[in-house]
């Protein structure tokens, strides 16, 4: 299939645009604090891996214990929720935010997605479930040994299109399972079930309220006063953040993490988390100098030039409902307490991908966390907004762009 009238070049890399935050002070701190950061982008992979391997998880526990000491054990059960005051009014916040971000970058027909902007990549794949699963964890797709075949998507964080050198060092995952069996929770789309994971292992907002801040500074281009300010600081999370973003080497090469729970079965609740199988590392071209813009992409299509990528999928069960909350996506869950457990292989076969007609087809799809069955309902605050926010988001860049609703069977050809 061919998307007529979406516009591919709007997935083309151009720099973001400078702060305008209307005083020529805070435009100068945030464009000073974006550039250095780039410029440590350059120099990230020659010390990145000492960092990680010596000083990585022992800060992150440490931010992780500095977090939960500010804040309160409300009582909840395992899988428990609990509606935030005025939720729904900083989801009203987010949608409009992210919609004035949106008219402003792109143009009818070019219609990019709010977050998770940029496209690396849009691969056919199998979700093979295993069969030796904990009997606790044998429930809904993961309850007997299968395979769904499935589109990935592979991105970057947005809400700009940048050379690859010059983003925060974030990617993500969409994995759209298709022909999964049973009731769906949202019925634009029948046979599907939606999974997403970022390459930090916790969320860049605790909470919808946070979330609602970080986007009215992120339509001014100046994330920086998010999390620096005077009225409402989240520091913590800007460090729990730089612990995790990075230099990336390729979209196949980071591991992934749900950062939000969801339901396992009745009464249970889970994260899930995508890990490469290999160690092997592709080198960045030409660092400390200027890699080619789209060099991630570049590494996906020779990687399934020569070879299939698996990645491990894993579950990590909620066993503390305090110090593994569900509704705050800012506190990392200690393995200490519920250690990642290996329940499916996502294979990724040999394949060319990156025609444009199969980038355009990436636009014309809509993904949706509550795209799945009740066993695996999204919880907590955050996947409450997400539901009516990717929603709304949708329908915003499908009828920008001129294409209705289409949901994936898997035969899809492309010239």
């Amino acid at each position: 299939m061919n998307d007529q009238n979406a516009n591919p070049d709007s997935n083309a890399s151009r720099s973001a645009p400078r702060a305008n935050t209307g005083s020529a002070l805070k435009n100068f701190i945030s464009d000073s604090g974006m550039a250095l950061l780039q410029l440590e982008r350059r120099f990230d992979p020659f010390v990145r891996p000492a960092f990680d391997a010596l000083l990585r998880d022992p800060l992150a526990r440490l931010t992780t214990a500095l977090i939960n000491s500010r804040r309160t054990d409300e009582g909840l059960a395992i899988a428990e929720e609990r509606l935030l005051p005025d939720e729904e009014k900083f989801v009203d916040s987010i949608v409009e935010s992210f919609t004035q971000q949106m008219r402003d970058l792109w143009k009818p027909g070019g219609f990019e997605r709010g977050g998770n902007t940029k496209t690396q990549g849009l691969v056919r794949a199998e979700f093979t479930v295993h069969d030796d699963i904990p009997p606790h964890m044998k429930r809904g797709i993961y309850a007997k040994p299968q395979t769904f075949r499935a589109w990935v998507r592979f991105s970057g964080p947005g809400p700009y299109i940048t050379p690859d050198i010059e983003d925060v060092g974030f990617m993500s995952i969409s994995i759209k399972l298709l022909g999964v069996p049973g009731p769906k929770l949202m019925d634009d789309e029948q046979h599907t079930l939606d999974m997403f994971g970022v390459s930090t292992p916790t969320f860049v907002t605790p909470d919808v309220k946070a979330n609602a801040a970080l986007q009215i500074e992120s339509v001014k281009n100046a994330q920086l006063f998010y999390f620096v300010n005077l009225r409402e600081s989240h520091i913590l999370d800007l460090v729990m953040q730089s612990l995790f973003i990075k230099t990336q080497s390729s979209p196949f090469e980071a591991p992934y993490f749900s950062c939000v729970p969801y339901l396992m079965g009745e009464g249970q609740a889970m994260q899930y988390s995508v890990w490469p199988t290999s160690a092997k590392r592709t080198p960045i071209p030409r660092l400390p100098l200027r890699p080619p813009d789209d060099y991630l992409r570049i590494a996906m299509v020779n990687t399934l030039a020569e070879r299939d990528v698996e990645l491990d999928i894993r579950l990590q069960m909620q066993t503390d409902p305090h110090r593994m909350p569900i509704e705050n996506a800012g506190v990392l869950w200690p393995e200490k307490l519920s250690p990642r457990v290996s329940v499916a292989t996502l294979r990724i076969p040999r394949q060319r991908f990156d025609s444009p007609a199969q980038i355009a087809f990436a636009r014309r799809l809509s993904y949706n966390p509550w795209h799945t069955i009740a066993e695996h309902r999204p919880l907590g605050n955050q996947s409450r907004a997400r539901r009516r926010m990717y929603w709304a988001l949708s329908q915003l860049r499908q009828g920008m762009n001129g294409v209705p609703h289409y949901e994936p069977d898997g035969n899809e050809v492309f010239d």
